[in-house]
């Protein structure tokens, strides 16, 4: 394929999920050859959407999607398919080829050195920690070659030498690249511009440059687009007062106001339709579970993971109400682990308090029941809540009506984590877990969500490889498990 050829055009293309979810609407854009692009979009515009129209897994309402040379392409998306949990790590790289690879191992091997990871071909998937899944969906897109790459959220759970590592990798990476991120210092090292896809218009706007640039070109023209209309408005309600004048004097001052009404009505139309900036959610507050008293948590062991093989370690951890613990180590080391004993009460060198209630962000979101819907999930830990408190709770995530009758397996993942979020409101705990509550959330949330766990009078253990995030928030006690 010739350099700077285009790779990938959308024609006009309208996509809808069932009659009352339309998604994009004629949308056009245009990737040339060897450009390495972001798709952003507030939680649910969409952006999935348009890469599984890439890959032909989804079909347009109308319009084309065209991809030029029948150029290969290759997708990683932002987790593991449930019923590839239990693949060895050989059966999930063959299951990215429609025919048998024969020489598959070294090419294994090779692409697991690229993303940094050490897993042996015989081992589950399902075994590795969120990190290291990050690292093999990864590699499953580039073990294809393709022409073009397209990026699903792929720094979600990655620790900071992980990303560090995908970065460099996209700057020397020499083919075509989309990119979904919420990451902008990770996008702005390697992006040549920004596909935004407006969840208002349902269009596609396409900008050159870097997410800060873009940023800048958006707020110039709000800026400018907002001027132009408050003139016209100030010229509109002057001719409307004028029309109103002269329709009450009768004869040809009913033809003048006549022709001043038609210029109001082409002035209305004149007006710019101003950009919207995403929504964001409501400052909200997560109720602590009342009357906690002494100690919440005690943990004396943890396993810890080298070469994926367990050790126990002895530490000393005990919390109580108010107090915020930050959990760090590399990918793989044990972290979801722990939590995820801690939270079904089996880790054996830990307590927790008799009658305390658990509420626990789980970075895949499998503590979501898919099949439920939206009502069902929130209702089911909502014990002495009322139907207006549990809506309010809902609409302050963004869930409205429509979206409350949807299951939760047809959210996407940014909004999922808004449901998982509601439910700690609703639920009030006592113990609050929570690994990695800012993957496939929108930039705009994460600061109110910061606010919000610094006010939780709980004990509150957390989980995050994001700096920008764990600054924000109010930590006592940070514990290394390499240490």
């Amino acid at each position: 394929m010739a350099r700077n050829e285009v790779i990938l055009r959308f024609d006009k293309v309208s996509f809808e999920f069932g009659h009352h979810s339309p998604i994009l609407d004629e949308v056009d854009f245009s990737v040339r050859e060897g450009m390495k692009f972001t798709l952003m979009g507030q939680n649910g515009a969409g952006k999935t959407t348009i890469f599984q129209l890439i890959t032909g897994s989804l079909t347009p309402e109308s319009g084309k999607v065209i991809i030029t040379n029948d150029a290969s392409i290759a997708i990683a998306r932002q987790v593991i398919p449930r019923d590839q949990m239990s693949l060895t790590v050989r059966e999930f790289f063959e299951k990215c080829f429609d025919k048998k690879i024969y020489d598959i191992d070294p090419r294994i091997d090779e692409v697991l050195e690229v993303v940094n990871l050490n897993a042996p071909h015989e081992r589950t998937v399902g075994s590795f920690s969120g990190g290291q899944q990050a690292r093999l969906l990864l590699a499953s897109a580039l073990i294809q070659k393709p022409d073009l790459l397209l990026l699903d959220e792929p720094t979600n759970n990655l620790d900071k030498a992980g990303i560090a590592h995908l970065t460099q990798f996209l700057i020397d990476y020499k083919k075509t690249c989309i990119v979904i991120s919420h990451d902008a210092d990770f996008l702005n090292a390697f992006t040549h511009g920004v596909l935004y896809l407006d969840v208002f218009t349902r269009k596609m706007e396409q900008y050159s440059g870097d997410y800060k640039d873009v940023v800048a070109e958006i707020s110039a023209r709000i800026e400018k687009e907002n001027r132009k209309n408050a003139l016209l408005e100030k010229e509109i309600q002057a001719n409307k007062d004028k029309v109103n004048f002269f329709a009450h004097k009768g004869g040809q001052m009913r033809l003048v106001a006549k022709k001043m009404r038609e210029k109001v009505e082409e002035m209305e139309a004149a007006k710019v339709d101003v950009r919207k900036e995403d929504k964001t959610i409501r400052q909200f507050f997560i109720p602590s579970q009342p009357e906690l008293i002494g100690e919440i948590l005690n943990i004396s062991t943890v396993s810890i993971f080298k070469d994926h093989k367990p050790t126990v370690k002895k530490v000393k951890i005990s919390m109580k109400k108010n107090q915020h613990l930050l959990l760090v180590g590399r990918n793989g080391i044990g972290k979801s682990t722990l939590l995820e004993a801690l939270t079904h009460k089996d880790n054996k060198g830990s307590t927790i308090a008799e009658d305390v209630r658990v509420g626990y962000y789980r970075q895949d979101f499998s503590t979501l029941n898919f099949e439920d819907t939206v009502y069902n999930s929130l209702a089911s830990v909502a014990d002495n809540v009322g139907e207006e408190q549990l809506r309010s709770a809902a609409s302050g995530f963004l869930i409205d009506e429509d979206m409350m009758r949807q299951k939760i397996g047809s959210l996407s993942e940014g909004q999922k984590g808004l449901v998982a979020f509601a439910q700690l409101v609703l639920l009030r705990p006592g113990l609050l877990i929570l690994d990695e509550p800012t993957n496939h959330i929108n930039f705009r949330h994460i600061p109110i969500i910061a606010n919000a766990l610094n006010k939780y009078e709980g004990a509150m253990i957390l989980v995050s490889h994001v700096p920008e995030f764990i600054e924000q928030i109010r930590i006592d006690e940070t514990f290394d498990l390499e240490k």
